[in-house]
């Protein structure tokens, strides 16, 4: 990966057809070969039963509205965001298996830490990218039938969204920002490194994207689902430091096919310092078995990486279901 390439301009992600992430090589072939090889070899269909965590907290049912900043993690990459009296959830996913149609595909391990009827009205929605285990057609339905929250996502989203009953929508394209509740917050997509797909036929067809997230008191950055790369970089260098991150720590194994899409524990340590984070919590982990690794694995790995790079254990933590954090 060149150090020296620059930030994408308006464009340069897009052919006209297909995003892209312009900063790394295509696939090779044989990569390619090597992924279809992985998916359809014979694998243990999910983790073993979880053993009751003996010092879980209890999970606490989150104020309809908050005036204090509250994080709470639901699981994988949703997360309830209570800031300025308004409720923001990312990637909502309430279904019990995640694939093209219901109850097929990933199951869940994992139930929602906070149960449907517990969560808040929503107001804004956002969406990191169209694989099925971040974009969800029945939550998303349930969401706008609801709330009717405006639905925020990257390009391409559009019509997916309309046909799920919404009419407030906005699509961005990278480094673009909005205003999407006419109020003080303001939401910029920021590039990632992955990918999308939910057909046959429109693989990188609508934009992936991380958000960053700002009030005047607050900054706080949602990578959604990415590989490790340059991104991190500029975001620090072109919105500056956030007050709290929510990186992905899970789905890493093995590495070799999983390198350009997901980042591991360590990986997301450098991204962490790179952005200068005032503290983060980890996502996209125990919930859907995706990958090799064991369910447990990406909390043990990532209590090695700060270690290894001299971080205090509050300074990036593997949240329980359920965990809330007040900034």
């Amino acid at each position: 990966m060149s150090e020296s390439f620059e930030p994408p301009h308006a464009g340069a992600h897009f052919d006209g057809r297909r995003f892209s992430n312009p900063w790394r090589q295509r696939s090779s072939r044989r990569r390619r070969f090597g992924l279809w090889r992985w998916l359809l070899r014979p694998r243990s269909p999910s983790w073993p039963p979880a053993a009751p965590d003996v010092d879980a907290p209890d999970i606490e049912i989150p104020p309809r509205r908050s005036e204090t900043p509250r994080i709470t993690w639901i699981g994988h990459a949703c997360v309830l965001i209570q800031l300025e009296g308004l409720n923001l959830i990312t990637d909502p996913v309430y279904a019990a298996h995640v694939g093209p149609m219901p109850g097929i595909g990933v199951r869940r391990h994992t139930p929602p830490a906070i149960d449907w009827a517990d969560l808040p009205p929503i107001d804004l929605v956002l969406i990191s990218h169209a694989h099925y285990d971040h974009l969800d057609r029945a939550t998303i339905t349930a969401l706008v039938r609801r709330d009717d929250p405006v639905l925020l996502a990257g390009l391409g989203l559009n019509r997916w969204l309309a046909r799920r009953g919404s009419r407030r929508i906005v699509t961005l394209d990278w480094w673009h920002s909005s205003k999407p509740l006419d109020d003080g917050l303001s939401i910029t997509a920021v590039p990632a490194q992955h990918w999308s797909r939910r057909g046959l036929f429109d693989r990188n067809r609508s934009l992936w994207a991380g958000f960053w997230i700002e009030t005047a008191s607050h900054r706080l950055y949602f990578a959604g689902d990415t590989g490790y790369g340059p991104h991190f970089r500029w975001i620090r260098e072109r919105l500056g430091a956030p007050d709290f991150a929510m990186l992905p720590i899970g789905a890493y194994e093995p590495r070799e096919l999983m390198r350009a899409q997901h980042m591991n524990p360590d990986e997301a340590v450098t991204a962490h310092n790179e952005l200068e984070a005032g503290q983060s919590m980890g996502i996209h982990f125990a919930t859907f078995k995706l990958t090799d690794e064991p369910r447990d694995q990406p909390i043990h790995d990532l209590a090695t990486a700060r270690a290894r790079h001299g971080l205090t254990d509050t300074a990036f933590i593997a949240p329980a279901f359920g965990q809330v954090f007040e900034l």
